[in-house]
């Protein structure tokens, strides 16, 4: 990584890596989608959380590196991968109408996400544009935050 000013940037390769994430009642809306776009997301390396992956890893005859479920972690550990530098994109088919016991995890990763400056899609639409942009087939120089201060502070 190279600092630039409170700012460090960190360079994504051509071969994204991918996180797709849905709730129960988005999964058919997410492997629709995935289907949908199946030659370009074969070009990536997939990772997904629980069903999902293996409902995934069939509609798309790919490899896709499976978390735990959501609720017992999977949300969680796709955000440790954001954070380590693991993840350079999140496709999350959330569902706004209905409130979830883990809640505050999706809250948790949807924030790494931003603070980490990844790419992240919460709907179809959304999704579409980050699937079709020329970026996600070529290198990319993404810009992050320096936190070294924050890690930094007298507590």
């Amino acid at each position: 990584m190279e600092e630039s000013n409170s700012y460090y940037t960190r360079e994504l390769g051509a071969r994204k890596r991918i996180a797709l994430i849905a709730h129960d009642h988005k999964k058919k809306d997410l492997i629709e989608w995935a289907v949908h776009n199946k030659e370009q997301l074969q070009k990536h390396q997939l990772f997904a959380t629980g069903t999902t992956g293996k409902l995934l890893e069939k509609a798309l005859d790919v490899h896709v590196t499976q978390f735990l479920s959501g609720p017992l972690g999977g949300d969680q550990q796709i955000g440790a991968k954001i954070a380590e530098g693991k993840i350079d994109a999140v496709v999350f088919f959330w569902d706004p109408m209905e409130a979830l016991p883990h809640d505050p995890d999706i809250k948790a990763l949807l924030r790494l996400a931003v603070a980490w400056n990844i790419p992240t899609a919460c709907n179809r639409a959304t999704a579409d544009f980050l699937m079709t942009s020329p970026l996600m087939r070529e290198e990319y120089e993404v810009i992050l935050p320096d936190y070294s201060k924050y890690l930094g502070r007298k507590v």
